[in-house]
């Protein structure tokens, strides 16, 4: 695994994003799961039940992608990355807005695009030589 950029990202990101997400799970407790304001995860993220279980979802696909194989963990690392872009984009336009039903604020919206460049580079840049082959 470790000699696979996408497998080692899509496992460290995965569990990441799946620890995030239930350790985000305690901070929603009680709370309704589209609230637009969530409560702070680590002081500063933002998080209301739909958007910690979209953490854990997303982290296990991860996570279960990298533990499997280099096409798989490829393939869910450019889908996450892509999911986690389109959360970063539609982040800059509903903060603070009636419309915020993933409570994003600010230091989401940076993790949603850090977790993008991040997986789409690997996804999309290592191991060009197993593409050509496919």
């Amino acid at each position: 695994m470790s000699r696979s950029p996408n497998r080692l990202i899509g496992v460290i990101v995965g569990a990441g994003y799946t620890l995030l997400g239930f350790v985000g799970l305690t901070v929603t407790l009680g709370s309704a799961p589209g609230d637009t304001v969530g409560g702070l995860l680590l002081g500063t993220l933002a998080v209301n039940t739909v958007h910690t279980l979209t953490h854990v979802l997303l982290g296990a696909a991860l996570l279960l992608a990298g533990l499997s194989s280099v096409p798989a963990a490829r393939r869910v690392n450019i889908v996450v990355g892509t999911v986690c872009l389109a959360l970063g984009i539609a982040g800059l336009f509903l903060v603070g807005t009636p419309n915020n039903l993933l409570a994003v604020n600010a230091a989401g919206n940076v993790l949603h695009f850090g977790s993008a460049v991040l997986l789409l580079a690997v996804g999309l840049g290592a191991e060009k030589a197993d593409r050509v082959g496919a």
